[in-house]
């Protein structure tokens, strides 16, 4: 998508931050579980251990998850709080982690360097560009695991997103990520699964979920 120079102040990285630490702030505590999710645990748990990238990573539940059980990680998330209560979390965990504070889209990233990436619920602008998308799938390494994970709108809930001013249409979604792997991946999921072990309450009892490997 191209920048017309009126593009709606929370595509860019600063409207972002802004609003995802307004989001944090509504509690003084944390807002999110504290429990890895249920899809990551259930894709990754069987691999070998090595290097891998948290994106959108948030109060750090599932970076920890991975660091304790070997993985090197580095978590990435654009909200400054998010990452200041991730790194709280995980000094109580005994996990080490390298936490970045900002956006993905922007950050250089090493190519072919991460054994996993991993994207559950990633909110994706796509008025970064294609390039931008493209570099974060390039980190993945040969033989290497690309996780995303969405949740499975239906029409009430997409509606119910665009009454609050956030449109889904606007970020990268499974379909479009897929589309951008080309012939550089093997595709091993593209689908709907039900949620594992959905927090209580959820709407969202499904998930759409790409995995695919860098050949």
């Amino acid at each position: 998508m191209q920048d017309d120079g009126h593009t709606d102040r929370r595509f860019g990285a600063g409207g972002q931050a802004s609003e995802w630490n307004a989001k944090y702030n509504e509690r003084d505590g944390a807002i999110w579980s504290g429990r890895p999710n249920g899809r990551l645990v259930a894709e990754v748990a069987g691999l070998t251990p090595g290097l891998a990238l948290d994106v959108g990573c948030g109060e750090g539940a599932d970076a920890i998850w991975l660091a304790g059980r070997g993985w090197t990680v580095t978590a990435i998330d654009i909200s400054g709080i998010a990452v200041g209560r991730a790194r709280e979390a995980a000094e109580l965990a005994g996990a080490t982690i390298e936490w970045v504070e900002g956006d993905v889209l922007q950050i250089p990233l090493p190519a072919r360097s991460f054994d996993l990436v991993s994207l559950q619920y990633p909110a994706l602008s796509k008025a970064a560009g294609d390039r931008a998308v493209q570099t974060l799938l390039d980190a993945v390494r040969a033989g290497g695991l690309l996780l995303a994970v969405y949740h499975d709108l239906d029409d009430e809930h997409r509606e119910h997103m665009k009454s609050k001013g956030l449109d889904p249409a606007d970020y990268v979604g499974a379909d479009d990520l897929r589309l951008m792997l080309g012939d550089n991946f093997t595709v091993e999921l593209h689908g709907v699964e039900p949620r594992v072990e959905p927090p209580p309450g959820s709407p969202h009892i499904a998930d759409v979920v790409l995995r695919a490997t860098r050949r």
